[in-house]
């Protein structure tokens, strides 16, 4: 039995009907690393679960957030006059990135190799690759740090929400389309990223307060580029599949209300937490940067995944995240200032999210697990020897 049955009977039902449907046009993707995934595959033991090749890729990210965490818990190891992060910590953080990157792009052909494809394995990748994002940026955050030459707390707080809101679209195209548009950005970004850890190790951190071109600093390029990625790539290919449906009369949901339903939690969780962000009687983002945006990743996690059940499941999307519920009196408690200790209340109600996360997505694998009669770490039958 699962710990709670987070999936309704409609919702196993859909997932029953479910059929993989997605689309990868990215030069980089198709023509360079399917080939080298496809290769890499052929030396992983058929006995292998692919949930279990998703997990340990997920857990590489997590260990370069810890890393960096005891390194550079409060994002100012980079900036000039503070020790910085030693070269060996970066040359791991790229092997691991890449590592995780590799790992994600080829537990879907183990799934086929073993002929073990299932839903549960799809939403299992996609789920923890939504939890995945926080811990990717705030990793990379480390490279440029807080300092002088580094970018804002602020600002790297805003950066984090066009991130989680380029990573939304993908699912929000397909609960309306049907059809998972994979983006461009993720594979770019990846590879990108992993070899700019490789490059800090050889350099050093100083190498970034040096400007790229006159007066452009590499901070800016690195934020002008997420920026530009995602609204002049990401969001407009979304916006032109979603409009393409709509016109060929093949979009999923009728009314525009039920296309954009799946934006509510997410922009409530963004509202809250920028108001929580702004009023914050001890400016917690400046004090508890790195939980802070920890809280924020996971509980964004959380909403997203409840929309890939519903999308896979081809079932309404809930319209209110529960977790909202219990944020707005938190954040209410904090910036009227009848909590005094801001920073514990941040402490506490990150744990609860976490948590609240981790019951969530083990006890839907649970159930999933139980529906298809399958092991989620392993090939093995429940009902085999």
């Amino acid at each position: 039995m699962a710990l709670y049955e987070y999936v309704t009977q409609e919702q196993l039902a859909g997932f029953d009907k479910y059929k993989y449907s997605a689309v990868d046009s990215n030069p980089l993707s198709v023509y360079v690393m399917h080939p080298f995934w496809n290769f890499v595959v052929k030396f992983l033991p058929t006995w292998l679960a692919p949930n279990l090749i998703t997990f340990t890729g997920f857990m590489f990210l997590v260990f370069n957030f810890l890393m960096l965490a005891f390194y550079d818990f409060d994002f100012t190891a980079s900036a000039a006059g503070h020790e910085h992060v030693p070269s060996w910590v970066w040359v791991a953080a790229g092997i691991f990135n890449f590592l995780a990157y590799t790992l994600d792009g080829v537990d879907g052909k183990q799934a086929r190799r073993t002929n073990s494809s299932t839903p549960l394995g799809e939403l299992f990748d996609h789920g923890l690759d939504s939890w995945a994002c926080i811990f990717f940026v705030a990793t990379v955050y480390s490279i440029f740090g807080r300092g002088e030459s580094g970018v804002g707390v602020a600002t790297l707080y805003y950066i984090l929400w066009v991130v989680l809101f380029s990573f939304i679209l993908s699912h929000w195209e397909k609960y309306n389309t049907g059809i998972l548009f994979l983006p461009w950005g993720y594979d770019i970004s990846q590879v990108t990223i992993s070899l700019v850890y490789l490059v800090t190790a050889v350099v050093g951190v100083e190498t970034w307060y040096q400007p790229v071109l006159f007066h452009l600093l590499y901070r800016d390029l690195f934020t002008f580029m997420i920026i530009a990625c995602s609204f002049t790539v990401t969001l407009p290919m979304s916006l032109y599949n979603v409009l393409k449906a709509y016109r060929s009369n093949t979009l999923k949901h009728s009314s525009l209300y039920e296309a954009f339903l799946p934006f509510l939690s997410p922009v409530l969780l963004f509202i809250l937490s920028t108001i929580w962000v702004v009023y914050s009687p001890s400016n917690i983002l400046e004090l508890q940067p790195r939980i802070f945006y920890l809280m924020v990743g996971t509980a964004f996690a959380n909403v997203t995944c409840k929309l890939i059940v519903c999308q896979m499941s081809n079932t309404r999307c809930q319209a209110l995240s529960w977790l909202l519920l219990p944020m707005l009196a938190v954040v209410l408690l904090a910036v009227t200032g009848v909590v005094a200790n801001e920073t514990l209340l941040l402490y506490l109600w990150t744990a609860a999210v976490i948590l609240a996360h981790i019951h969530y997505g083990v006890s839907v694998v649970q159930q999933l697990s139980n529906h298809f009669n399958i092991f989620a770490f392993s090939l093995k039958k429940p009902n085999s020897d």
